[in-house]
This record gives C-alpha cells, structure tokens and sequence, in this order.
C-alpha cells in the first residue's frame, strides 16, 4: 500500500509539473514586434548632427556645445531625461513639449579640466519612436602647462618602498 502512494504522489508531482510547463509554453509571448503597435502619429527626434567634434580644445577651455533637434512626427514631443555617460559630461534639454514642426535645443557641457582624448555620450528618454536616442560628444583636451605634474599628482611618491613628500621650490 505504502508503494502505490509513493507512486501515486510521485505521478502527481510530475503531472503538475508538466502542466505547469505546458501552461507557461502556451502564454502569449512578448514580441518587441508586436506586443508595442506603432503609432504612426508619435513624435520623432530628428537632430541636425549627432556627433560634436571638438577638435582639440585647451585645458580648462569652454566645454559648451548644442545639438539643435526638430520634432518631424505628429504629436507633441516630450524629453523625460538626459544622462551622460559619466559625470564629466552634462546635458540640459528642455521640459517643455516641443510641438509637431517645433525645433528645441539639448545643451551638453564637457568638463575640459581632463586632458587627453574623450568620446562620449548623451542619452535621451522621450515618447519618440526613436527611443532611447544617443548623441555624441568627442575631442581631445589638450594637457595643462601651468601644472607642475610632481605636484599635482593624486597618490604619494615612493622610493625605495617608502613614500617621501616633495616639496615645492
């Protein structure tokens, strides 16, 4: 008797199981393609350019640049948030809807005081059909001449395994 119910609880176990695999199998799948219908009247994000270049800017220069946009859909276009792709790199867009045929600018700041070369990043989350939309900054911040790098140096020198402080002249 003991082996029928450890037969029968372990056939149930299985036909649960079994159940529960076809039911999720059987649940409508969520297709990118088709679980969001297009609306045809969305706004879009439509930008002069994409990329900034730079170039080669001084140390500590002016970092400002603008990337100036067009709403080319339907409905009026509404920017939720811009993030850069790190601290350094600041975005300002505006809070406003811009309208069907409306233009608007996203101001980016780069922070200069970094030299070498850079490529980054701006996204921007709205209810474009382009969405998240990506725009990029890049360039090369020349190095600065005023600083003595000895002295400017974020970690303590050492010599011979032990640090030693230098002193200015």
């Amino acid at each position: 008797m003991m082996k029928n119910m450890k037969k029968i609880s372990l056939l149930f176990i299985l036909l649960s199981f079994s159940a529960f695999c076809n039911a999720q199998d059987m649940a409508p799948k969520k297709d990118s393609a088709t679980s969001a219908k297009e609306n045809p009247n969305a706004p879009e994000i439509t930008f002069e350019s994409d990329l900034h270049d730079y170039g080669t800017v001084k140390y500590n220069a002016d970092g400002s640049c603008e990337f100036k946009f067009k709403n080319t859909g339907k409905e009026p276009l509404v920017i939720s948030t811009a993030r850069g792709s790190c601290g350094c790199t600041v975005p300002t867009w505006p809070k406003e809807p811009i309208m069907k045929g409306q233009t608007g600018i996203i101001k980016v700041h780069y922070d200069t005081k970094r030299p070498g070369a850079f490529s980054k990043t701006v996204t921007i989350e709205s209810n474009a059909k382009t969405n998240p939309k990506v725009i990029t900054i890049k360039g090369n911040v020349e190095p600065n001449d005023e600083a003595n790098p000895e002295l400017t140096m974020p970690f303590k020198k050492v010599q011979d395994g032990e640090p030693f402080e230098i002193k200015s002249k």
